[in-house]
């Protein structure tokens, strides 16, 4: 580690943010923050236990009614000086994302830049919250409607993306007047911590943010999960855990959203242009190492040009340059943990076991950190378990299709509902595919659709609720009708 980085780790707040303070835990205890990139400790930060995450909530629940009453153009002037703070400090933001996370300087510097964006948004939409005003059909009553903010608000964020998961969720809590309980990912809380600390800087009122880290997450989050005084939980991670937070938010009746796991389908048809469809496929599957909800999972290539797909992807996967983000020239970083690296390996040798060839990659990387070569496997039978599991890794498994009908069948054979890729020339036949694919997202011709003008968010399996574009703000606001008579 270079003297800039230890000093910038150092520069980070380790504690918890609670009412504007930063605090150790209550019983002293810590976390070790890992570099995936070798196995070391980067630092240490409080863990909390549940009388810091029942204090947290205390803050948020006193700091509710005077932060509603803030005027919106104050709400979204904080926004827009912690979007211009985020810019001016990007390359800070996105070392430290990359040292907590693996993946690429390159990357990190992306994510910042997404990242910030919905701060931008959603300072604009702060001011653009507004109701209705009719009159009834039968003419004697007027029908006011208003919105209010649903109240505090419970945020558990992931570790593959530090910065974008969180600014995801603050901005439009921060634009509708919601204060917020933030539990960012035990692997990866430094980023967070980072945030957390330019937003009081920038003006945040105390309370209104509080940050509490922990590695015991289900002992901490479970009892204000069922708080009376929460009124919304958040949260993006597996299905599997999403599950029980929904039960658990049964009990208070709360507004949930969430955004869960995904299976995405990338499909190529005949008529692509492959050279782009091979572009469009680096970038759905080696987007943060693999390690996206929206990664492309399946690959499913037409028969008639599957081997030329293959041939030119993987000649792609083969030239990437394994190593830690921080260095020059390196394309691919370290997955987080050995959990996800020895993962990843299973599904590819189950796949290999039942039949599945491997064209490049295909191992671990030995020594230290956690890498996982770059890898392209054909003739993926469906019942390989790498086509009905996230990979979370950089492999994509190719399948091929005969009909449009075909790849259809396949792409919605899942319990997932995220993200899907189409590639074709043909205009009516994207129309036909769009509206037959059961995702919530769709990107056509390209492998990047995340945009925080545009709503994120599945179906069946992969959630409900809808963060970014003008849908965002919704999910923080509760409508009141208010009948008058004339």
């Amino acid at each position: 580690m270079t003297i800039t980085q230890k000093s910038l780790i150092d520069s980070v707040p380790k504690g918890l943010l609670i009412a504007g303070q930063w605090r150790p835990a209550a019983d002293g205890a810590t976390l070790d923050v890992e570099d995936p990139s070798t196995g070391g400790v980067l630092a240490q930060v409080a863990d909390a236990g549940p009388a810091d995450g029942k204090a947290a909530l205390d803050a948020a629940v006193a700091a509710q009614e005077d932060w509603a009453r803030t005027a919106p153009r104050e709400r979204g002037e904080i926004l827009r000086a912690a979007f211009e703070r985020i810019t001016a400090q990007a390359e800070e933001l996105a070392t430290l994302m990359t040292l907590e996370m693996g993946k690429t300087l390159a990357e990190s510097r992306g994510e910042v830049i997404y990242g910030a964006e919905f701060f931008r948004w959603f300072s604009e939409e702060a001011v653009r919250i507004h109701g209705r005003w009719s009159t009834a059909p039968n003419g004697a009553t007027r029908l006011l409607t208003m919105k209010k903010p649903v109240g505090p608000t419970l945020m558990i964020t992931p570790w593959n993306f530090p910065l974008a998961m969180g600014t995801r969720k603050i901005g439009p809590a921060i634009a509708a007047g919601c204060t917020m309980v933030m539990k960012p990912a035990s692997q990866t809380p430094l980023t967070m911590l980072a945030l957390a600390e330019l937003l009081r800087e920038v003006g945040l009122p105390a309370g209104v943010l509080n940050v509490v880290t922990t590695s015991s997450t289900g002992e901490v989050m479970e009892p204000l999960v069922r708080d009376p005084r929460l009124r919304k939980l958040t949260f993006t991670g597996s299905t599997g855990v999403g599950r029980k937070l929904v039960e658990q938010s049964a009990e208070q009746l709360l507004r949930v959203s969430m955004e869960l796991g995904g299976n995405a389908p990338f499909i190529v048809f005949e008529d692509a242009d492959l050279d782009r469809a091979v572009e469009g496929a680096m970038l759905a599957k080696m987007r943060n190492i693999g390690e996206a909800c929206t990664a492309a999972n399946r690959f499913f290539v037409h028969e008639s040009v599957a081997d030329d797909f293959a041939t030119k992807f993987a000649e792609r996967m083969r030239g990437l340059t394994l190593g830690k983000g921080t260095k020059k020239g390196v394309d691919v970083g370290p997955l987080i943990d050995a959990k996800a690296r020895d993962g990843v390996s299973e599904l590819v040798q189950d796949a290999r076991d039942k039949g599945a060839t491997v064209v490049t990659g295909g191992s671990a990387v030995p020594g230290r950190g956690y890498f996982f070569e770059p890898t392209v496997l054909t003739d993926v039978p469906m019942d390989a378990r790498m086509m009905t599991e996230e990979i979370f890794g950089p492999v994509a498994p190719i399948a091929t299709f005969a009909t449009e009908e075909e790849a259809v069948r396949r792409a919605n054979s899942t319990e997932y509902g995220l993200a899907s890729y189409v590639f074709t020339n043909d205009l009516s036949r994207v129309i036909r595919v769009s509206e037959a694919l059961e995702y919530g997202m769709i990107g056509v011709n390209q492998g990047i659709i995340s945009n925080p003008a545009a709503p994120f968010g599945g179906v069946k399996a992969s959630g409900f609720g809808r963060e970014g574009g003008f849908e965002g703000i919704e999910e923080y606001l509760e409508t009141t009708y208010v009948g008058i008579a004339p």
